[in-house]
């Protein structure tokens, strides 16, 4: 292995670099019973991004104008406020939040296929922490989705 080699495997990431050596670790949601692709499968990171997104920009909205009417240090605090009662009342009985919804995303227990009200509140409260959220398993899932035992599929 020359050093262009190395650098590369180090930039691309483990599972790159494993993948190069032979290991088959198959396609994401395969070890959860997930299709590969079409409605069903695990969503991407960039919907999911997306759809974090616009629900983010209409809690700020939201909190700007209902609640402190301009006042910048109080709207990121009602924000996300406003973000977690949102996500836990649409999540846990519709399966989907607003911006999910716009970008063709479902969250559903692993056993049942319908998220709760319980799953629901886990899963938003480790959302909004933030660092659950940036822990990924190799199927693509968030540690909040791992914790809660859901995933984030595409409808």
């Amino acid at each position: 292995m020359d050093k262009r080699q190395a650098i590369g495997s180090w930039l691309s990431g483990p599972r790159a670099a494993m993948e190069e050596a032979g290991a088959d670790f198959g396609y994401r949601g395969e070890q959860l019973g997930l299709p590969e692709e079409g409605p069903g499968s695990i969503a991407r990171p960039g919907r999911r991004l997306g759809a974090l997104a616009v629900d983010w920009a209409l809690s700020l909205l939201i909190a700007y104008g209902l609640i402190t009417d301009g006042y910048q240090q109080a709207t990121g605090n009602w924000a996300l406020l406003i973000f977690f009662v949102m996500s836990v009342l649409t999540v846990g009985t519709i399966g989907f939040t607003p911006g999910k919804r716009l970008f063709g995303l479902r969250v559903v227990h692993l056993d049942t296929g319908m998220a709760n009200p319980v799953r629901a509140l886990l899963r938003s409260a480790l959302l909004c922490v933030a660092i659950p959220a940036l822990i990924w398993d190799r199927d693509g899932r968030g540690l909040h989705d791992r914790l809660a035992r859901t995933v984030e599929v595409r409808i």
